[in-house]
């Protein structure tokens, strides 16, 4: 027996051929159980399961049997609940003051293989040899953890650049100097990344975004092709792939606009470092 809850709301009917299909949220159960009952010798009856939800679950039709009632497949998004409180803490202005640098988030948008993460890369080594505190987010490398449980459907992709939004929103308000390299292809989760920096609710002032697009014509990509993703990507191999298979939406009005395949990376830190000076973003 499985067990992280005690008590449902409501009793449900055991699973079992001929059981309805039927669908539950959030307000029908608070915690998740189930237990197995051996089936009998020779029978088909599919064994009962007790089911309370601690988490909000979206339940959905078993695709392997139409009669096997449904399954738990994924969390779904709820609201807040009533019962958190935001704590005050230091203002961004005390942060700062108190760090002597100032918190922003740069925001490294393009197609694969474009160099957003060489040109990030280099970009914290240089403002780590400042002594300014900077950290690098990489769409690559928090798919190992953070995102590890996302896939590359567009619902997916949106969620993957909304959590990342976040962390690097916190990042910043630490007063790091935030890098995160992400294909991001979609206007409105990047529009919705910096939404979260410009809102001042619970705070005393915006955080700084500065979104650099770093344009390549996707044949470009294509022939320097460092992971062999293209290829994958032409034969099939790989579905929803952005420039071949997906949509890639180029920023309209970036902050810095850098096309990778006529400026080098010393190039590109150069240009990126000037406007941070220029926004007084590197006094310390």
């Amino acid at each position: 027996m499985h067990t992280v809850a005690k008590r449902p709301r409501r009793h449900l009917p055991p699973f079992g051929l001929g059981t309805p299909r039927w669908r539950c949220s959030q307000e029908d159960f608070t915690e998740l159980t189930w237990r197995e009952i051996p089936r009998a010798p020779y029978s088909n009856q599919i064994p009962p399961l007790s089911i309370h939800i601690v988490l909000p679950y979206t339940l959905a039709p078993s695709t392997k049997n139409g009669h096997v009632g449904t399954l738990p497949i994924a969390p779904s998004s709820a609201p807040p609940s009533p019962n958190i409180t935001w704590h005050p803490s230091l203002t961004r202005a005390e942060r700062s003051d108190l760090r002597k640098q100032k918190g922003c988030t740069v925001w490294f948008t393009g197609l694969s293989a474009s160099g957003k993460s060489t040109i990030a890369t280099a970009l914290e080594q240089h403002l780590l040899k400042l002594g300014l505190a900077s950290y690098r987010l990489d769409g690559d490398n928090v798919r190992f953890g953070l995102n590890k449980d996302l896939g590359f459907s567009e619902k997916d992709r949106n969620e993957n650049i909304r959590r990342i939004g976040e962390v690097a929103k916190l990042f910043a308000d630490s007063s790091c100097i935030t890098l995160t390299s992400f294909i991001s292809p979609y206007k409105a989760d990047r529009a919705q990344a910096r939404a979260m920096h410009e809102s001042t609710a619970n705070t005393d002032s915006p955080l700084p975004f500065i979104e650099v697009f770093v344009d390549i014509p996707v044949e470009e990509a294509e022939k320097r092709d460092p992971k062999g993703l293209y290829k994958k990507a032409r034969a099939g191999e790989i579905k929803d792939f952005t420039g071949i298979s997906a949509p890639y939406e180029a920023p309209e009005k970036p902050e810095i606009h850098i096309h990778s395949e006529k400026t080098s990376v010393e190039e590109a830190v150069v240009i990126i470092t000037k406007y941070l000076e220029e926004h007084g973003l590197l006094k310390q």
